[in-house]
């Protein structure tokens, strides 16, 4: 059987490892989330070994955030992968003895080069940490490895530090969920952001017709563009105002209480002031709204800035939206 209580006690030392770095944010934190925050260049992340793993995570969520980033190999980098660092960029060091050799022969050429070091490590009086624009301790008590040797609790302690950073400068930047959805087109998260102006059928796409449009054509049109409805717009302005929609349950209505529908007009037809969303808005949201509503299309409008009118964007359809298998 599986040794839980060894099991429980690596948890319990890798959880106390984050809580530990709670109290030690102070002014050095602020002072490496500025320097981020001000770099004109990339981001560069450099360690070796288990740290090097940990420099690539940091990596990859700073880039999946908007601030770009890359990990550079320590040790390729003194035969000739050097020539990537440049002056405007912010170099991130991770060791955590703060005494790695492939790290400290790096340190001479940073500084040569001007670009800013940010180093994260345990070692509070290494070399690393006093070279650095800014330290960041990652120190722990004791690592998770019964012989307090394999690297557990302080790659975990230096991934949350590493963590901290790109949360807080992600706010500092202002990022928002649409940035994200754009960053993040594939997969699962992607799909969840995508936005219906990704999705809709726009242009020569989008069933629209005019107010005084006789039916005979209203029904062409469609049918010619297969969504089972038409915007209705008023014929001014581009791109034109919504005024209604009509659907295939509209037409059905109207035949079964009209002798002679196709003498009607659209504007004699639609349905007033329907549902309609934004181009930002979620794919998700709208496929919930749909949903509630019963619908299987609906508008996207826009509206143009000190005029209440919707301006028709596009129409998204009800299997649009279940294809991306947003659930």
């Amino acid at each position: 059987m599986a040794d839980r209580k060894l099991a429980r006690k690596v948890l319990e030392t890798e959880a106390a490892a984050i809580l530990a770095l709670v109290d030690r944010l102070d002014h050095r934190f602020d002072c490496a989330v500025e320097l981020l925050r001000n770099c004109k260049g990339r981001v560069i992340l450099t360690g070796m070994g288990k740290s090097g793993i940990i420099c690539r995570k940091i990596a990859a969520t700073l880039t999946s955030t908007g601030t770009p980033a890359f990990f550079l190999h320590p040790a390729e980098a003194r035969h000739g992968d050097l020539g990537v660092i440049q002056s405007d960029d912010v170099v991130v060091a991770l060791s955590y003895s703060g005494e790695t050799e492939e790290l400290v022969r790096l340190l001479e050429t940073i500084r040569r080069l001007g670009a800013k070091l940010i180093a994260i490590t345990g070692g509070k009086q290494s070399t690393l940490a006093q070279a650095a624009d800014v330290s960041l301790d990652c120190s722990v008590a004791e690592e998770a490895c019964p012989m307090n040797l394999v690297p557990t609790a302080s790659t975990t302690a230096a991934l949350a530090i590493g963590d901290a950073l790109a949360m807080t400068l992600l706010v500092e930047k202002g990022f928002r969920e649409e940035d994200f959805a754009n960053l993040h087109p594939g997969g699962k998260l992607g799909k969840r952001l995508m936005r219906v102006e990704s999705l809709m059928h726009s242009g020569d796409k989008c069933p629209i017709v005019h107010a005084t449009t006789r039916m005979r054509d209203v029904i062409y049109e469609m049918s010619r563009k297969g969504l089972g409805m038409t915007c209705v717009v008023d014929g001014s302005g581009e791109p034109a105002a919504l005024l209604g929609i009509i659907t295939d349950g509209d037409l059905r209505r109207h035949m079964e209480g009209t002798a002679d529908v196709l003498d009607l007009t659209a504007a004699d037809v639609m349905t007033r002031h329907p549902v309609s969303v934004t181009r930002n808005t979620l794919a998700a949201e709208a496929l919930n709204l749909m949903e509630q509503r019963k619908i299987t299309s609906i508008v996207v409008a826009d509206k143009i800035d000190g005029d209440a009118t919707k301006r028709v964007a596009g129409v998204v359809h009800l299997h649009d939206l279940w294809r991306m298998e947003l659930f």
